[in-house]
């Protein structure tokens, strides 16, 4: 057990030693595990029960913090109708199941393996963790490739996790207690309904002495693992449950980096080296059969992907698209699981079940190797926020031009005819409708409301609210007291033309270098939210290019923090900062970038 530990220690630090990043972290265990265990030196006791005991906690803790992987943003948010990384995903992912099955098929008919259901699982699959650290490796989250990437890795941990339980279900005798999995689903929705308001307490509460998100945390995991036993599912399924309930309550980032460490720190190498420990090489390479059958699975993790690749062809560059479908064929996280529950159900022989771990590691290496060397980073692939502009004048054909074109998608819409004639020549997106309020089109992230008339604006932006556009902003020339309360009990922002030419007056008076900031031509000012979670839990001091900047003021959680230089950031930081426009134009990607 101490050589386990010890080797846990060891790895990460000769990986980095020699520079081995494209090898995921969990393929190097494995293969220490196959040197330690019985195909090398037998070093390793695969019977001891207390290495057994740590490498099925690792597994459960494995599957948990896959399903906190899951971007449930990416489902709610409103997406380009010629680029939307749901749909691109979803057929991806069909394509996958179809070709999958096919494979099962065609390898039962050769008499390769017989088992068509339990081959098609496993051909699904798609290593979740190992797609997203390769994702955030390249910084390639926010984009919409990145996106189609995770959330066909999504569907493939999902759907075989519930086609294994079918699956085990079925095989194990229990087929008459299938409903029963419904009871776990509904748990997970009680426990997520019950601890929703309770956790944003526990967060004011927690000390390092108690640790109660910690403790929540494994208090999920063993509730759902034990209520998934005794419905007949899969411990396993039961783990993914708890890492998506734990997702949707919202935990910071120190949480999940706590959780990460504890998993990644120590329980999930056991699992990883204890799988190596137990491969049989030995008899794999003297058993024909099962020698000849390696080749063609690594073939057949390749071409179920296929699809995938396919798919994305149609929306991105040929590289990138291959690029894509590639790293969707690296699989080992519930592979390695599924394969442990076959054997025990005796569907799969251990020279069977010992090709699929070996083919999965081979996919797990050159997945990610592959996709480091064929994807190239396409300017096209940067999401911009989506902004309307409601009404055509002077002032908002000035905000609609100097709008950064690098962050920002700008739609201009007025209700003017002669407005329209004026500016159709200086605004290519301008677009003239007639009755304004009937407009149905709210697919935006940002609705500015700036037409001459106050009302119009008021009632334009209600509407675009109740569409449920994230940030709505109304320009109200005359507001009266009554009004102002009412847009802000609705979230709309209100804009005063007047109010801001006195305060920007008073600013030139009171304060003029802060005028000569919102002036100044050659320094920018800037707010950005911090979504790089490369950044999060550094000092500002120890940032490569805070001697470019100056940070005015930080907001976290609603309130404004007076920066300082050992301050931490974390994700989610709001930054007010100056600099020179390249040099705060370059920043703000930085930090704003989804990783």
């Amino acid at each position: 057990m101490l050589l386990v530990i010890l080797m846990a220690l060891v790895i990460p630090i000769v990986m980095a030693k020699f520079n081995l990043r494209n090898i995921p972290t969990a393929v190097a265990e494995i293969i220490v595990g196959i040197i330690l265990g019985v195909s090398g030196f037998n070093w390793v006791d695969t019977s001891n029960s207390q290495l057994n005991f740590l490498s099925n906690l690792g597994v459960i803790i494995l599957i948990f913090l896959s399903g906190m992987e899951i971007e449930f943003d990416l489902f709610n948010k409103k997406q380009d109708s010629q680029i939307n990384p749901v749909k691109i995903a979803a057929i991806s992912f069909l394509g996958i199941a179809i070709f999958s099955v096919s494979l099962g098929v065609v390898l039962s008919i050769f008499g390769l393996f017989k088992d068509i259901f339990l081959a098609s699982i496993i051909f699904m699959t798609v290593a979740l963790g190992v797609v997203i650290a390769t994702l955030k490796e390249k910084e390639i989250l926010s984009k919409t490739i990145g996106q189609s990437i995770l959330l066909t890795a999504v569907l493939g941990e999902v759907i075989p996790l519930l086609g294994l339980t079918i699956y085990a279900s079925i095989h194990g005798g229990d087929a008459e207690k299938l409903w029963l999995i419904i009871l776990l689903f509904l748990a997970a929705i009680v426990l997520l309904i019950r601890f929703k308001r309770p956790y944003l307490w526990f967060n004011k509460i927690t000390k390092q002495t108690t640790q109660i998100d910690i403790r929540l945390a494994f208090f999920l995991i063993f509730a759902l693992v034990s209520i998934a036993e005794k419905v007949g599912a899969e411990n396993i399924l039961g783990a993914f449950l708890a890492g998506m309930v734990m997702k949707l309550l919202e935990p910071s980032e120190a949480t999940k980096d706590k959780l990460t460490s504890i998993g990644y720190g120590f329980f999930i190498p056991f699992f990883f080296m204890m799988t190596g420990a137990k491969l049989n090489l030995k008899s794999l390479f003297t058993n024909q059969a099962a020698l000849m059958l390696l080749p063609i699975l690594v073939l057949a993790f390749f071409i179920a992907k296929l699809p995938a690749a396919l798919t994305y062809l149609k929306f991105f560059t040929k590289g990138n698209a291959l690029a894509g479908g590639l790293l969707t064929a690296t699989t080992i996280t519930i592979v390695l699981p599924t394969l442990q529950v076959a054997r025990k159900l005796n569907a799969i022989s251990q020279t069977q079940s010992d090709a699929f771990t070996l083919a999965a590691i081979i996919t797990c290496i050159a997945g990610p190797i592959i996709f480091n060397s064929l994807f190239k980073l396409a300017p096209e692939d940067k999401i911009k926020e989506k902004v309307l502009i409601y009404g055509a004048n002077v002032f908002s054909v000035a905000v609609a031009q100097e709008l950064h074109d690098k962050w920002y998608s700008v739609a201009m819409i007025t209700d003017d005819q002669e407005a329209y004639n004026t500016y159709k020549s200086r605004v290519e997106s301008l677009v003239y409708c007639d009755d304004i309020l009937a407009t149905t089109d709210f697919n935006y992230d940002i609705v500015a409301s700036s037409g001459s008339d106050d009302e119009r604006n008021y009632e334009f932006a209600k509407k675009a609210k109740e569409a449920g556009t994230q940030r709505v902003i109304v320009r109200q020339k005359q507001p009266d007291a009554n009004r102002i309360a009412e847009l802000s009990q609705f979230d709309i922002e209100v804009f005063n033309g007047y109010s801001a030419r006195t305060s920007a007056m008073r600013a030139l008076i009171e304060s003029p270098a802060f005028y000569e900031i919102l002036t100044d031509s050659d320094n920018i000012l800037y707010d950005v939210k911090i979504q790089n979670h490369r950044y999060a839990g550094h000092q500002l001091m120890d940032l490569s290019f805070i001697d470019k900047i100056t940070v005015s003021r930080i907001k976290r959680d609603g309130e404004w923090l007076a920066p300082h230089g050992t301050t931490v950031l974390e994700v989610g930081d709001e930054i007010v900062y100056t600099g020179k426009v390249e040099d705060a134009d370059m920043i703000r990607e930085l930090l704003s970038r989804k990783n």
